[in-house]
């Protein structure tokens, strides 16, 4: 089979700083923006990566959930404990340092695992864990 990751999903509150921690923290692309019933997702990525996208979505926009999720969603948000990313990169120190001086919320220095990966970890905006992983 010739399968690929296409789009993952992140939810965010704030569109406008969601999408400015992925395009000018992150560096990223911006994909796509769209607007639509007072909600706004926008698309991003990795340059030089066409076909790997992440969107950035308001939780609310998926109508099969109900009220009492919505808050749950929230909640869970608010916490860090609804979503995650992982991210590699050559520069693990390089990208550290980056997101540390544009004020992202550190949640791990850069360090060795036990099960053999070097890696550091941030929260976006919106809570969303990232994992970021030293590619050797």
């Amino acid at each position: 089979m010739d399968i690929t990751i296409h789009a993952t999903f992140l939810p965010h509150d704030d569109a406008a700083e969601s999408l400015a921690f992925y395009r000018d923290t992150l560096g990223f692309e911006v994909r796509n923006e769209v607007a639509y019933g007072g909600m706004h997702w926008n698309t991003v990525g990795p340059a030089g990566q066409p076909g790997t996208s992440i969107v950035l979505h308001p939780p609310a926009a998926n109508p099969g959930i109900t009220d009492d999720e919505r808050r749950t969603i929230a909640e869970m948000m608010a916490k860090g404990t609804y979503a995650s990313i992982s991210l590699a990169t050559k520069d693990l120190d390089g990208v550290f340092t980056r997101l540390q001086a544009s004020g992202a919320e550190v949640v791990q220095e850069p360090i060795e695992q036990p099960y053999g990966v070097r890696d550091c970890a941030f929260r976006d905006p919106a809570g969303n864990l990232l994992r970021i992983q030293e590619l050797r």
